[in-house]
């Protein structure tokens, strides 16, 4: 029997993209009412064994949703603005990724590192204490960035799609018929949310840091940029394993606060948006359930 495959996706301006084995599918809410659809194959990267391996396959996944979130966004944007035919090209996406990342390491790497330097006097010379402080505000800078981007009425629509597309795929999970009157009874949570890994993330930081030490504030600096690709796939191990042990009390313990997390980031969606975020999955589906297209013979 093949293994099960576990959807996902991402919420999108006005819609959701969710991901399969091999194609992703974006639904958007046009202004005229109706839904578009667009189908897309994966990169071979994002569908080769390299994706299956541990600690390779977080690496994998982190560049995975950054290309694919910054592909699927701009689509969705283009959509809602009846403006489909503009495309990304290869080098717009590179540097909207640099400066995406050099944004994030900056925000929620480099200052709560020099915000801890500053305490430096009244920390002394603990090397864990130090960097549980520094843990501790950028996990605080973390949730204030949410809380903040969330009175944005825009954003708050694309945290409703959030929480349409958890809905949708708890459903589907839940093997009930994906209707909106089904996928209502659903929650807006999902173990396998990009929140919950953040989340992940940002406590396991804690840690790797903390093994480093205290050296001199060069080399922290440095570790706190090289150490990310680690970082992020030791975080993506643990929601890996997370999410196929739910019935573990211990496991449902430590997931607690990830999950409380996404109350930030997902919000109730109406019927409209459940329905945009359930067309996406039905799609995908439907796509991968067709046999992959075998290559012409050879001519004789």
């Amino acid at each position: 029997m093949a293994n099960k495959f576990y959807y996902g996706g991402q919420a999108v301006i006005e819609g959701v993209m969710m991901r399969g084995r091999r194609t992703m599918v974006t639904a958007v809410r046009r202004p005229g009412g109706d839904v578009a659809l667009k189908v897309e194959p994966l990169s071979s990267l994002y569908t080769s064994r390299l994706r299956k391996m541990p600690l390779l396959r977080g690496v994998i996944v982190l560049i995975e949703a950054m290309v694919l979130g910054i592909k699927t966004l701009f689509y969705s944007a283009n959509v809602a603005l009846e403006e489909e035919h503009t495309e990304l090209s290869g080098w717009t996406i590179l540097l909207i990724l640099v400066a995406a990342l050099f944004f994030a390491v900056a925000i929620f790497f480099m200052a709560p590192l020099f915000l801890t330097k500053l305490l430096d006097p009244f920390i002394g010379h603990s090397s864990i204490v130090f960097n549980l402080i520094e843990g501790i505000i950028r996990l605080a800078i973390f949730i204030a960035y949410l809380k903040a981007i969330t009175l944005m009425p825009d954003i708050r629509r694309v945290f409703s799609y959030h929480g349409a597309e958890h809905m949708t795929v708890n459903a589907h999970e839940a093997e009930v018929p994906l209707e909106v009157a089904e996928v209502r009874n659903y929650s807006t949570a999902h173990i396998r949310c990009g929140t919950s890994f953040l989340f992940a993330v940002l406590v396991i930081a804690i840690l790797v840091f903390s093994a480093i030490g205290k050296p001199s504030l060069l080399v922290m600096v440095l570790s706190r940029v090289l150490l990310i690709p680690v970082i992020g796939a030791l975080g993506y191990e643990v929601t890996y394993f997370a999410g196929r042990h739910l019935k573990n009390g211990l496991v449902r313990a430590i997931l607690a606060p990830g999950l409380w997390m996404q109350t930030l980031t997902t919000k109730p969606p109406d019927d409209g948006q459940l329905e945009v975020a359930i067309s996406a999955l039905k799609k995908v589906i439907e796509v991968e359930e067709q046999p992959e297209a075998q290559p012409a013979p050879a001519p004789a």
